[in-house]
């Protein structure tokens, strides 16, 4: 009896703050959304679900003399761990020593969500309010992200009825089939910050570096260009160097629509001992390499479906003709 009251409670709860609700415009929500995650101390223990793998992740946010301080961990597995004071990142991964960089943000959908630039992102993007439902144990908002054209993954983003946190995110094909989740399961807001995250403000740190400085040579006109981008779609940044695990040169673009960045590799290779082509999908993660008919592999990854990573591979072209990767 006493659990069919608790169901009934919450669906009243659902049908009185639809009822009484001044709704807002999905723009707007996501603006409050944006708001409220840069003012408030909390801790966010979240799920991160990919082809039947689950991730524990937690995320902890203070404010300290108006300064944000926030930190995101990886709670399985290997020590993997992120630091935010203002605009300074640190990352703790078991792969590098911890390095700091200026205007960085934390990795994951969750994190792009609200810190994305929403101006540009909404450049290809409809904002869709899609009604209320509950997440862990909250009634939430429910605003979808359509991509304006099919070649990336949509999003939906259950947000707090009451904090206006983003509790949970699912990434979605053009069918609407989940691809990658990121579920909130327990929310924990506080009047002040954890003391632990007061230690973690002071602490000393590596020097921060900005991100222009943080790779190993100066941005580089490439000799190759994209022929065709998804809609949003634009360079951050160009470099050549040298692969940490096999030493070899290659040619580095980074591009991002302002939620999700992308990848791509250029080199020379055996066209006679490489894979003409090989595509691994982890969750919303495609990895398509390709080896065009003049040996040179091109590699696209990011979070974009198989298809779009294959057709941004084969627009690689010259900037001259009949001009080669150096």
């Amino acid at each position: 009896m006493r659990q069919s009251s608790r169901v009934l409670l919450a669906s009243l709860l659902i049908i009185w703050a639809t009822a009484a609700g001044d709704d807002l415009s999905a723009e707007a929500l996501l603006q409050q959304m944006q708001s409220a995650v840069s003012h408030q101390n909390f801790e966010l223990s979240m799920v991160k679900a990919r082809q039947g793998r689950l991730e524990p992740i937690r995320f902890s946010h203070g404010v300290i003399d108006g300064k944000e301080i926030a930190h995101l961990s990886y709670l399985d597995g290997k020590t993997v761990e992120y630091l935010q004071r203002q605009n300074e990142y640190t990352f703790f991964e078991n792969t590098h020593e911890p390095y700091t960089l200026k205007g960085a943000r934390f990795p994951g959908v969750w994190s792009s969500l609200v810190k994305m630039p929403l101006p540009r992102v909404l450049e290809s993007y409809d904002p869709v309010l899609a009604g209320r439902s509950r997440v862990a144990g909250l009634v939430a908002q429910v605003v979808r992200l359509v991509p304006k054209e099919a070649d990336k993954y949509g999003f939906v983003l259950w947000v707090d009825e009451q904090s206006h946190l983003l509790l949970r995110v699912d990434m979605v094909d053009r069918e609407g089939n989940l691809v990658e989740q990121v579920l909130g399961v327990d929310l924990d807001r506080q009047s002040t910050p954890a003391p632990w995250l007061v230690t973690l403000a002071n602490s000393k740190l590596p020097e921060a570096l900005a991100l222009e400085d943080a790779y190993p040579t100066p941005q580089q006109t490439l000799s190759w260009h994209l022929t065709w981008l998804p809609v949003g779609f634009k360079v951050l940044s160009q470099d050549r160097h040298q692969l940490v695990s096999t030493s070899q040169p290659v040619d580095y673009m980074m591009l991002s629509d302002g939620l999700v960045d992308l990848s791509v590799y250029v080199s020379r290779v055996d066209p006679k001992q490489a894979v003409r082509q090989q595509l691994i999908r982890q969750g919303a993660t495609s990895l398509v390499s390709y080896v065009n008919e003049v040996g040179v592999e091109i590699t696209v990854v990011g979070e974009v479906p198989a298809e779009t990573a294959k057709r941004i591979a084969e627009s690689v072209q010259p900037l001259a003709r009949n001009e080669a990767v150096q």
